[in-house]
């Protein structure tokens, strides 16, 4: 482990993954990181999901070097400008249409939450009412609106004020079964009695990460589609960090069939770890007046071309969506072969496609696991309201050799947990 010169006391008590792992990384290639001195980590992490294809991905990289050798484009604001056009005709012709979504495109700024802060402004603008519904476990991000549709109470906390307009309903299995899907959610709607004002909108996450690896059954997405459309509430669906392909389709959504009414996307869109958020708007529902809401970084033109090269290598057939399919089930094999095995431990293996979670009974044991993946070169986070589920995001175009190898450093790491 190397750690260089102490420089925390130089930074804001805020920061969380540098305790997590007291290392100090210098570079990075494809599925792993690397500290000055050349010790090397297999990355599980991914940046929370943003580096998706890998870290310094050649072919990116590669387009990334010639449009800034170029002396093209970096920022404009929302100028018109070649990088721009490539990128919203590519995601267009690739990624919309074959999927039958006539959605139009907004960039509302640099990052996740810029993405739902507008589709929650824009929903409220649409139908003239306050009220969003959002999930327990959710989490959409740390600005105040935001955080107001996030069920994390430490996340929370943070924001110094009330966080209202927004009323949780539970998540699907969060009775393990014991209540029909949406008999309150719809008993509320229907009851003149019940004080639930008429939501504008309803955001969900088709798999909840930060909230714990849960994964919606796609039997439950659907009723809850037609749930919003029976009582015309617009539905939003963030697929900020299980989107752009980790659950398989580039849409963690496609599977079940539904059309969200607003689609937020960030994280892994630009392929490259560069800042880019969209937010996806039905066109009818697409009332903007010209600079209504906006914001400096609302288009960052690098981003826009590794993401128009990331569309055109990755998305141009379903290679890489079969391969995440198929990866992601060895993976649930693995979990589910560990959870067998170590019965007392009451493990639990959860999640979809490339994003997977193993949940501990006790949230002491999961953070054990981590700090011990870590001591043997593998990065792994927890998540979930206590920490108890250790989340896996390894790239998606992580080798077999490099996923088999992180899964027995994974199972070492909870063996010897689970044993002390």
């Amino acid at each position: 482990m190397t750690v260089t010169a102490d420089t925390t006391s130089l930074e804001s008590g805020v920061r969380s993954y540098s305790r997590t792992w007291p290392a100090t990384f210098q570079r990075a290639k494809g599925s792993f990181l690397y500290t000055p001195d050349d010790e090397q980590y297999l990355d599980f992490f991914t940046g929370a999901g943003v580096m998706s294809y890998g870290h310094n991905n050649p072919i990116l990289k590669d387009a990334l070097l010639r449009y800034l050798t170029e002396d093209n484009i970096v920022h404009s604001l929302d100028m018109l400008t070649t990088a721009r056009e490539d990128f919203l005709t590519t995601f267009t012709e690739k990624i919309l249409r074959p999927r039958g979504l006539d959605h139009t495109v907004m960039f509302p700024g640099p990052g996740g939450a810029n993405a739902v802060e507008a589709a929650l402004k824009l929903a409220r603008k649409i139908t003239g009412r306050e009220s969003i519904v959002n999930f327990t476990n959710a989490f959409h991000g740390m600005t105040l609106g935001a955080l107001a549709v996030t069920g994390n109470s430490m996340k929370r906390g943070g924001a110094g004020i009330p966080l209202v307009h927004a009323t949780p309903m539970p998540y699907d299995d969060y009775f393990d079964g014991d209540v029909p899907d949406f008999v309150y959610f719809e008993r509320m709607l229907a009851d003149s009695g019940s004080g639930l004002n008429k939501p504008a909108a309803v955001i969900v996450e088709t798999v909840q990460g930060e909230g714990g690896v849960n994964a919606a059954r796609l039997e439950w997405l659907r009723q809850l589609a037609d749930v919003c459309k029976k009582y015309e509430i617009l539905l939003i669906v963030d697929d900020i960090q299980v989107g752009c392909g980790r659950t398989g389709g580039f849409f963690s959504f496609e599977e079940a069939g539904i059309v969200p009414d607003i689609i937020c996307l960030s994280k892994a869109i630009s392929g490259y770890g560069l800042p880019l958020a969209v937010t996806l708007i039905r066109p009818e529902l697409d009332v903007w007046e010209p600079g209504e809401h906006n914001g400096t970084f609302r288009g960052f033109a690098p981003a826009f071309v590794t993401a128009a090269e990331t569309i055109r290598t990755y998305w141009s057939d379903d290679t890489l969506e079969q391969s995440t399919i198929t990866k992601g089930a060895f993976v649930e094999a693995t979990l589910n072969s560990i959870v067998a095995k170590r019965p007392e431990g009451e493990l639990t293996a959860k999640g979809r496609g490339l994003i997977r979670g193993l949940e501990f009974a006790d949230p002491e044991k999961a953070a054990e696991t981590c700090r011990n993946a870590f001591e043997a070169g593998l990065l792994v986070e927890t998540s979930g309201p206590r920490d108890e589920v250790i989340k896996l995001l390894p790239p998606l175009t992580i080798s077999e050799d490099e996923l088999t190898n992180g899964l027995t450093l994974l199972r070492n790491a909870t063996t010897a947990a689970l044993d002390d």
